[in-house]
């Protein structure tokens, strides 16, 4: 499996038998000039996930790719004329050669008593590889590789060290880091290679370049 990181929570999961791009966002870059689509998935509505104004080109690039969504995430792309599926918790998907499964179903909590919305985690060939969106979605079952978010207003740091230490996959790749400086990610990175758990390795991908996992 091949992972291209466009920055932030923009990434390309190529397994072989699919092409799979998720959270195609306003913080991410360079995702554009990807062609050969099989699927486009947009974890939740907020826009650093789904960039309106750069979606309906990448569609066009990519006719045969599927365009899924979770539920509060339909409006915006009803505004745009897309076709889409929507997506909910246990609903499971072949995308190409691959299957993705909807789990978790809630954003995490910013503050409070602010409303919340959905936010679907996708799961890819069963534990193969698992990206959150703005969670930190329990699987309940073994990963390989997981996306760990690294900076967010509903997010602490030992939250995420948390997570990556119960689920304990072979491989985490830090993401959702454009809220922080090249310094506070390099911070965070290590604390996750300080605290992880034994056999876990913290990849952190370079922005654009494809790289096995």
């Amino acid at each position: 499996m091949h992972i291209v990181h466009f920055g932030h929570s923009c990434v390309l999961l190529d397994t072989g038998s699919a092409r799979l791009l998720i959270d195609p966002g306003a913080f991410s870059t360079g995702f554009e000039q990807t062609e050969g689509l099989d699927a486009v998935l947009i974890t939740h509505q907020h826009f650093d996930h789904v960039d309106p104004k750069r979606l309906p080109a990448l569609l066009a690039a990519n006719p045969g790719a599927k365009l899924i969504v979770d539920p509060d995430t339909v409006g915006t792309v009803q505004e745009l004329g897309l076709e889409h599926t929507v997506v909910n918790v246990g609903d499971k998907l072949t995308l190409g050669g691959a299957t993705v499964e909807a789990i978790g179903g809630q954003h995490a909590t910013i503050y409070g008593d602010l409303p919340g919305i959905t936010n679907a985690a996708y799961l890819v060939d069963d534990g193969a590889f698992l990206h959150p969106g703005d969670s930190l979605a329990r699987p309940g079952r073994d990963v390989d590789v997981l996306g760990v978010p690294v900076a967010a207003p509903w997010l602490k740091l030992a939250e995420s060290i948390d997570y990556l230490r119960e689920v304990k996959p072979r491989v985490v790749v830090p993401i959702h880091e454009a809220l922080y400086t090249e310094v506070g990610v390099g911070l965070t990175v290590n604390m996750f290679n300080l605290n992880k758990a034994d056999g876990t390795e913290i990849k952190q991908l370079t922005h654009g370049e494809s790289t096995a996992v």
